[in-house]
């Protein structure tokens, strides 16, 4: 058993890459990872660490071994003002409605189509897409999050569920829409979600992913710091505390999972997003990860 202040860990050893499959043993290691924000100088802090590598074949980041809590209310049962920074509670009519208008380029809307918000947090996804039509439904694993979202936003317990996916039940070609907006780096089996996900998706259907890009070029450049500070820490992901990052996604690794999985990748797109940085270094990289496809989220569409 492995402590990290109040949470227990089992330490879970990758022997294949959760995407491609291919053995880990080939797989780069990128460096060591602290259980807690590691700012400018993390060798002065004192703490746990975990290796972090990166597969040589999808480009996947992820930590080796992987810290897995005893229990997940570990990680997510907190108080959601304590998860969420303020901004995230306050009203916003146009909150999810780029990925809806995405969702209608791809494919014709039609009012009463079926979606799964997988992760629902809050249940502001869900409550956009019942605004514009959706006949909607989620499920959110923490207890705090869930009673939340449910006093918040009126919908019923059937609907709007308790528990993870990997205890969720659904007929296999149910929904139209499947959204894993900001989930899947925190699932320890992404994988077996988006195979899981595809069984109930109906054909013709599409599943909505975003998740932190692998090619982020501020990561590059926090890792070029350390590198040059002669450390051998890494700034990627963060498995053992918030935001609770467990994976970094290339294009490529849903590429090969694909191949793998049989379903096809319909579209995808990098998103700038913030960039940490003082405001005149945003001048300089924004537009160059604009032109490079090195923004820190990607999303992907997938189909059947």
């Amino acid at each position: 058993m492995h402590l990290n202040g109040k949470i227990r860990y089992h330490l879970h050893h990758i022997e294949r890459c959760n995407m491609c499959g291919s053995d880990s043993s080939t797989h780069r290691i990128l460096g060591k990872r602290l259980d807690q924000s590691q700012g400018m100088r993390p060798w002065k802090k004192s703490g746990t660490t975990t290796t972090v590598a990166k597969c040589s074949h999808c480009g996947l980041i992820y930590s080796n071994p992987q810290p897995v809590p005893e229990n997940i209310q570990d990680h997510y049962g907190v108080a959601p003002e304590d998860y969420w920074k303020e901004d995230y509670f306050r009203q916003d009519d146009h909150y999810f409605r780029g990925e809806i208008e995405q969702f209608i380029r791809l494919r014709d809307f039609r009012p009463g189509m079926k979606a799964l918000d997988i992760g629902a947090g809050l249940g502001k996804t869900m409550a956009a897409l019942s605004k514009v039509g959706f006949d909607v439904y989620g499920f959110e694993p923490s207890a705090q999050f869930h009673e939340r979202a449910i006093s918040s936003t009126g919908f019923d317990r059937d609907r709007f569920k308790l528990g993870s996916i990997e205890e969720m039940q659904y007929p296999p070609d149910s929904f139209d829409f499947i959204t894993f907006g900001a989930v899947l780096e925190h699932l320890y089996d992404p994988s077996a979600a988006i195979e899981k996900a595809m069984t109930w998706l109906k054909t013709g259907g599409l599943i909505h992913i975003e998740v932190p890009s692998a090619d982020w070029l501020v990561g590059r450049m926090i890792n070029l710091y350390y590198k040059l500070a002669l450390t051998d820490y890494v700034g990627n992901i963060s498995p053992m505390h918030e935001p609770y990052h467990l994976y970094e996604f290339s294009l490529k690794s849903f590429q090969q999972h694909a191949l793998r999985s049989g379903y096809k990748i319909v579209h995808h797109e990098y998103y700038v997003c913030q960039t940490f940085m003082p405001r005149v270094v945003d001048y300089i990289i924004k537009p160059i990860m604009r032109w490079t496809d090195t923004g820190m989220q990607l999303c992907v569409w997938l189909g059947k």
